[in-house]
């Protein structure tokens, strides 16, 4: 999931393949939801990786790798 600051946290999603987008796109007013998605979706969560989130957050742009289920990558992919 890459993430950028535009009138709010703008959300993009990729394939494993980091070039194929996947059209489900996400904006968020809260940048914490950024950290819940990155949790939800199974994320690495040591320190040095909410440390990395948190300065992409800062910085107004970065990313993080999501391990999604099934479940999850249904939801985001439309039928």
């Amino acid at each position: 999931m890459h993430f950028i600051l535009r009138e709010g946290w703008h959300c993009q999603f990729l394939e494993a393949d980091l070039k194929t987008p996947i059209p489900r796109e996400l904006n968020l007013s809260d940048p914490s939801k950024i950290m819940e998605m990155a949790e939800r979706g199974g994320a690495p969560m040591k320190l040095e990786d909410k440390q990395a989130i948190e300065y992409g957050i800062s910085t107004g742009q970065g990313s993080v790798w999501l391990e999604l289920t099934e479940n999850q990558y249904a939801k985001l992919c439309p039928k």
